[in-house]
């Protein structure tokens, strides 16, 4: 394979393998599965790849590399006497309702989902001092800080209690995290490729969780924001990845919402509901 190829090629086979492989196996197994495959092939992707590279500060001004690239757009940055940033304050404007056990099992998912997100950018920042990362970072504890809200609010235990960065209770997740840790600190292109990933996952389980788990009018408030949040998240991830000239494969959600995700502009808060 010549070099100005392999720039191309290489990521569109990762990729393509990725999305292979997520017909056959589980989600934690498809993460570490394809974590696999990506370490093999981008190292030889970078063996075979001689192109210049990507002049970081030619996209210096763009919204990924920006102090704006972790908050969600539109967002007011005045905290609450909750300690919430808006719109994530509506919590407490919504009436306590009965919870299920779906319910309950799945605030605890997304606090931890949420808390693994923001370790792992954690991690990359301090790996690769790209912005993006940090900025994100802020983001994610700030979703996270939204599910304790509603733990709080329906007086619930915390399952992330005294949460130490890298350590989790669901042990699919420490798997998951393991796995990308592992990848993301292989390269810059697989760091971004991980955060794009970890978009992908999120949006798709906050997905299923409001359509098939979630009825309480609060809840799913939250993680329909938190699917917001995190589709400004791809966008972002996804368009730094294009500009090193790799293309990004969905491996969660569908490749038509994906694109229709990424083809649209970065969304605005809905604020609190009339």
């Amino acid at each position: 394979m010549n070099a100005g190829k392999s720039t191309y090629l290489c990521p569109i086979i990762i990729n393509y393998l990725i999305f292979l492989s997520m017909k056959t196996i589980g989600k934690t197994a498809l993460i570490i599965l394809a974590m696999g495959i990506s370490s093999v092939l981008f190292v030889q992707c970078s063996k075979e790849n001689v192109a210049e590279p990507v002049n970081e500060s030619s996209i210096a001004n763009t919204s990924l590399y920006s102090a704006e690239a972790g908050n969600e757009a539109g967002q007011t940055t005045i905290l609450t006497t909750e300690g919430l940033l808006q719109p994530y304050a509506c919590i407490y404007t919504f009436p306590v309702e009965e919870l299920s056990v779906d319910e309950t099992d799945a605030l605890s998912l997304m606090r931890e989902e949420e808390l693994l997100a923001k370790d792992v950018y954690v991690a990359l920042y301090a790996k690769y001092h790209i912005p993006i990362f940090n900025n994100i970072s802020k983001s994610e504890n700030q979703h996270t800080g939204a599910i304790k809200a509603l733990l709080d609010k329906y007086e619930l235990p915390d399952i992330a209690e005294n949460h130490t960065a890298g350590v989790f209770v669901n042990q699919d997740l420490q798997s998951l995290y393991n796995a990308l840790i592992a990848q993301g600190l292989v390269s810059i292109n697989n760091a971004l490729t991980v955060g794009a990933t970890i978009e992908d996952m999120d949006i798709q389980d906050l997905i299923n969780l409001v359509e098939n788990k979630v009825d309480n009018a609060d809840i799913e408030f939250v993680f329909n924001e938190l699917q917001r949040g995190s589709r400004n998240h791809l966008r972002s991830f996804n368009l730094l990845l294009t500009k090193r000239g790799i293309t990004y494969v969905p491996q969660f959600i569908s490749p038509e919402y994906f694109n229709e995700i990424i083809s649209t502009p970065h969304e605005t808060g809905s604020g609190c509901p009339n």
